[in-house]
């Protein structure tokens, strides 16, 4: 781990936030910040911006991880959760919140490393998964769109289906513009004069 990180350690216990720190540090160059208090834990994290937050809980019951998983941001940066004990439920609902990585069992300085490097690329591809999702739902949403628009210039012109299509990529052309805006454009004003 080589790129300096800012790091929000989320631990009340002061001796394990200072583990957790000392794994940090030997493992590299990383600008960290220990929360010890979690009061205003969504303000304290955004006012800090970390690119990663550690979360070591003792206990964790279903409404403190929901806190926590909100507060740190989880589908903004790498969240890795440590806790001392957990059952089914509990890891499910942290994985579903988005949390990155969710340890259970002993904190040992030695998985610190590892765990985080694990929290940062699941973190890296779930995110490349949700851009490419929404990149494809925009994609289908003008392929509708622009599919209702080729149906209202065959019924208008009487076209065919190639015609209204090079219809409307010429008038994109033409006007500058993306054929998909231009559809709705079209498919706007059709819903005005209906």
């Amino acid at each position: 781990m080589n790129d300096r990180l800012s790091i929000v350690i989320v631990e009340a216990d002061r001796d394990r936030a200072l583990a957790l720190v000392d794994a940090l540090r030997a493992a590299g160059d990383h600008d960290i910040h220990v929360i010890g208090d979690t009061s205003g834990l969504a303000r304290r994290i955004a006012d800090r911006n970390p690119d990663v937050v550690l979360i070591d809980v003792a206990n964790p019951s279903r409404d403190t991880l929901e806190e926590l998983t909100l507060a740190s941001a989880p589908l903004d940066r790498p969240v890795a959760i440590f806790a001392g004990g957990s059952d089914m439920a509990l890891t499910k609902a942290a994985i579903e919140a988005g949390v990155s990585a969710y340890v259970v069992d002993e904190l040992r300085p030695e998985r610190v490393a590892p765990v985080l490097v694990a929290a940062i690329a699941r973190f890296n591809l779930f995110r490349r998964l949700r851009d490419e999702l929404s990149e494809t739902r925009r994609a289908l949403e003008e392929r509708k769109v622009i599919d209702r628009a080729k149906g209202l210039l065959m019924k208008a012109r009487g076209l065919d289906e190639d015609a209204a299509y090079a219809l409307l990529r010429k008038t994109a052309m033409d006007k500058g513009r993306k054929v998909s805006d231009v559809a709705q454009a079209l498919v706007t004003a059709a819903d005005l004069l209906s």
